[in-house]
């Protein structure tokens, strides 16, 4: 228990640090992995793309990169995420579909 009479920096301290207040360190931000929500479901359209694919594929990723690529090309375009070359993000290998819906991929086994 605190006294009543304990120094008000007592309080002070005690709610700063125990309660997640500000102790005065500023917070800085991860370079990566966290970007915002898509609030206003302005990539709905291949999020549910992917995962259809996603689906129809028993959860097979490799068989959904394409999409996976799309989704974040859309999220980039969108700035809900930093403009980034694709390769960065491990997409070197993967194309868009063509015009009949084949899946186009140059060999990622270089």
């Amino acid at each position: 228990l605190i006294p009543l009479h304990a120094p008000v920096d007592l309080f002070v301290c005690m709610a700063g640090g125990a309660f997640g207040g500000n102790r005065g360190l500023r917070p800085i931000p991860p370079e990566k992995g966290i970007f915002p929500l898509d609030h206003l479901h302005e990539c709905d359209a291949e999020k549910k793309e992917y995962l259809g694919c996603l689906k129809s594929s028993s959860n097979k990723s490799e068989q959904c990169r394409h999409l996976s690529k799309k989704y974040l090309q859309c999220r980039m375009a969108k700035n809900l995420m930093a403009k980034q070359d694709m390769s960065e993000l491990g997409f070197s290998g993967v194309k868009e579909l063509d015009s009949t819906g084949d899946k186009n991929k140059e060999s990622l086994d270089h």
